[in-house]
């Protein structure tokens, strides 16, 4: 009876499509500009238009949008 015990299995490989998952948000994570970068970029527009309210969500879309055609 001491011949039939059962081996283990091995691990679990990564499926493919994980490991791909992974490589994109890779690539993502770098190429997107950090938030500082797109804060102090927005703060500017905000200054180029002598500081008016209302326009706060406007000028952080354009600051990230144009971070990343800089960053492609």
């Amino acid at each position: 009876m001491a011949d039939t015990m059962k081996k283990a299995k091995a691990p679990a490989k990564p499926r493919k499509t994980a490991v791909k998952r992974e490589k994109v948000i890779k690539a993502a994570m770098q190429s997107m500009p950090s938030r500082e970068k797109i804060e102090e970029l927005a703060r500017a527009f905000w200054a180029q238009r002598g500081y008016q309210d209302g326009f706060a969500e406007q000028d952080w879309l354009r600051a990230e949008q144009q971070l990343l055609k800089m960053a492609s």
